[in-house]
């Protein structure tokens, strides 16, 4: 008996030889259109455009072309059309019975530019897009005029309805044209063509080549209602990239007073790359990457190697002028808040997947961002003031950024943790912020009468040691370390900046009480400007009060009244006491105040004055520019630069007649 014979009777399941399918030519592109063209939805349906205008593209930027028409019918026809070499209409030597027209629409994996010969850089590299779009139209013809002569060829569905033809001699025309319309049995009839979205095609192809001109059509009766898209119009930008910003950030205010822009070529003919990037004030970013000029909306090594090279550099010239802060910038804060336009062309790259919408070229990253390094530190060393300008933009966002991220870290502890409230907190004991109050107060000493002083039931203490640190002239790192901020930060619960919240507020009035004179004012400030930089949302609801503690008692008998300065002193000493014997005590500090006379004149609703710390923060001109003179105020008198307060200071000397030291 043979041991391999089978006596299992077959049935209907079986899987046998017979089952094995042979695809053929472009049966494998009809039968599963979404590996080549990845679906067959709106976007794969136009993706068909962009691989014949690709090719067209690869003509141009070989040098070989310099007009390319794009035109779209009434019927939903596209037709592509350039003044370069012209598809070969030679035989193949491979297929002799075939022109290498046909061979490059009727078969997968077929084209010039494997090698690199025909085409240093180009778009298309697999040999397949132009195959695929004739694979999955029900109509594609393609005419080629070469060496004066004009050939024409007609395909359905991937097959050749007729030979090659010999149009005939032609005078003043070379290049390609193909005209294609889309297959209903595999798209399905109700998809068509948007004009805005192949105007916007054709115009971005137009901006990543300086050299070409792309001429649009389109039959004005498909351009809807409310569609700005013009029916025709010639795309030439001789500016490239740089107009292509320009237009974009037209009216709107940027960081810098130009853009980063500019192009160079890779040693050793390697291919080249042209970038423009600018900082808008309003953060509204993109990045728009191109290889070959094919959009690489996944991004890849060529974006790799730009943000690279960016953040290296602004770190350097940070280093350069001694902006410590500069070390803590990232990729992200360089990138994200911008407008970033960047074409590579490379040889033979190494693109995720058919529709090309990722580079994995490892060569291309290093390239890149050697030749984009050495012109931005140029940049930068030849434009000093707006170096300077950006490096300080870009440690506000690394600021940002780190807040963000610190205020997420208290956010996650805070979901598994009780709430985490600082040892020198005296709390209320209500349990909700209505009514409530906390008092800022100056020492311990004058916390401990501020506890004994206050309304255990919605009053808390929080005493503060010596001056606050001044969060206008310093990083984020330091105001992350500094305690009595950190501790400010925990016992009001609302966060800072970006992650404030109005509503996770734990009391409703915060109030700064500190002594009456000099030291105390200036702490009084320096909390102003951290509620101010770091908590706004809280001065504009109108929460940030002053205390007003009494400077003097003046005493006779059983008769005592508080004066807040040496004028009401003065004032009271001629109206109730002319005449007669006053002890006079002049408040050091409010630690000396017994608790008693503290909660009798700067504590209790009944007896106290508050002064409520406001700015302007409508959308009026008029709140808007006092707003803007606010902010330019603070920075003056608070922020890094001490020859502003000198110069505040010294305008302002001969209005001081007397001064409490």
């Amino acid at each position: 008996m043979d041991l391999f014979e089978d006596e299992t009777p077959k049935t209907e399941g079986d899987y046998t030889a017979q089952d094995i399918e042979v695809l053929e030519g472009l049966e494998p592109v009809r039968k599963r259109p979404g590996m080549y063209i990845g679906g067959t939805d709106e976007r794969a349906y136009h993706h068909l455009v962009a691989e014949i205008l690709d090719n067209s593209m690869d003509e141009a930027v070989a040098g070989h072309a310099s007009r390319i028409e794009l035109e779209l019918d009434v019927e939903g026809c596209i037709t592509v059309r350039d003044n370069g070499r012209g598809i070969p209409v030679d035989p193949h030597p491979k297929f002799k019975d075939k022109s290498a027209l046909e061979v490059i629409l009727t078969t997968l994996h077929s084209g010039g530019k494997f090698s690199g010969k025909a085409y240093q850089t180009s778009g298309g590299l697999h040999g397949v897009g132009m195959s695929v779009v004739n694979a999955l139209s029900d109509s594609l013809i393609v005419e080629v005029a070469r060496d004066r002569t004009l050939w024409r060829q007609s395909f359905s569905r991937g097959l050749p309805e007729g030979p090659l033809k010999n149009e005939g001699q032609v005078n003043n025309r070379r290049g390609t044209t193909i005209c294609f319309h889309p297959d209903v049995e595999i798209f399905g009839p109700r998809l068509q063509f948007k004009p805005a979205l192949l105007y916007k095609m054709a115009r971005s192809k137009a901006y990543l080549f300086k050299g070409v001109e792309i001429r649009w059509k389109c039959d004005e009766s498909l351009i809807k209602d409310g569609d700005k898209t013009p029916a025709q119009g010639v795309l030439h930008f001789p500016g490239g990239l740089s107009d292509y910003l320009n237009n974009v950030l037209e009216g709107r205010e940027v960081k810098t007073d130009e853009p980063f822009a500019g192009d160079i070529k890779f040693p050793d003919e390697q291919g080249k790359v042209e970038w423009a990037i600018a900082w808008p004030e309003d953060e509204e970013a993109f990045f728009n990457s191109y290889c070959n000029t094919v959009p690489t909306p996944l991004g890849g090594t060529h974006e790799q190697g730009f943000r690279t090279a960016l953040t290296k550099g602004i770190r350097a010239y940070g280093e350069l002028i001694n902006n410590k802060g500069a070390s803590k910038i990232t990729a992200d804060d360089v990138i994200n808040g911008a407008c970033i336009m960047l074409s590579a062309f490379i040889r033979d790259p190494q693109f995720q997947g058919q529709t090309k919408e990722k580079l994995g070229t490892q060569e291309a990253a290093k390239l890149i961002e050697t030749a984009i390094r050495d012109n931005f530190d140029h940049w930068l060393a030849g434009n000093p003031e707006i170096g300077t300008q950006l490096v300080e933009y870009l440690i506000e966002r690394a600021d940002i950024r780190l807040r963000k991220k610190n205020a997420k870290q208290m956010k996650r502890q805070s979901a598994t943790k009780r709430l985490r409230l600082p040892g020198k907190l005296t709390d209320c004991t209500r349990s909700v912020s209505d009514g409530t109050e906390i008092f800022l107060v100056e020492g311990d000493s004058a916390g401990g009468s501020a506890k004994q002083a206050r309304n255990r039931e919605n009053q808390a203490i929080l005493p503060l040691r010596g001056k606050v640190l001044n969060v206008c002239s310093a990083s984020i790192d330091q105001i992350n370390a500094n305690k009595e901020l950190s501790d400010m930060g925990e016992a009001l619960g609302c966060g800072t900046r970006e992650s404030f919240e109005l509503d996770d507020l734990r009391y409703e009035k915060i109030i700064i009480m500190t002594d009456a004179d000099v030291d105390g004012a200036h702490i009084a400030s320096l909390l102003m400007t951290f509620f101010y930089q770091e908590m706004p949302g809280l001065v504009e609801s109108g929460r940030l009060y002053l205390a007003q503690p009494p400077l003097y008692r003046l005493a006779t008998g059983s008769k005592s009244i508080y004066a807040m300065d040496d004028l009401e002193k003065d004032e009271i000493m001629e109206k109730e006491f002319k005449g007669k014997k006053v002890d006079i005590s002049r408040f050091k500090g409010l630690g000396e105040m017994p608790p008693r006379q503290l909660k009798e004149t700067t504590m209790d609703p009944k007896n106290r004055t508050l002064l409520r710390v406001t700015v302007p923060h409508g959308h009026s001109d008029e709140d808007i520019e006092a707003a803007g003179e606010t902010k330019d105020l603070v920075t003056r008198l608070m922020g890094k630069k001490p020859e502003h307060r000198f110069q505040f200071i010294q305008e302002r000397a001969k209005f001081v007649e007397d001064l409490d030291v």
